[in-house]
């Protein structure tokens, strides 16, 4: 960061800020809505267990 100019590290702890803020948010979502989250892993694993799943091919997407 030293070597950077001053807008140049103004920019970058700009992203970093965002970054968190954005972290934040995400974190704050998840903390109220844990039951939702739950409810989908749940019907996420019956049906993976029922065979109603494909194996995910990163070429195919």
């Amino acid at each position: 960061m030293k070597t950077l100019s001053a807008s140049e590290q103004d920019a970058l702890a700009s992203m970093i800020l965002e970054e968190l803020e954005d972290d934040r948010r995400w974190d704050q979502v998840f903390s109220c809505s844990p039951d939702a989250l739950a409810k989908l892993a749940v019907t996420a694993m019956a049906e993976y267990h029922a065979g109603k799943t494909e194996k995910l091919d990163p070429e195919t997407l």
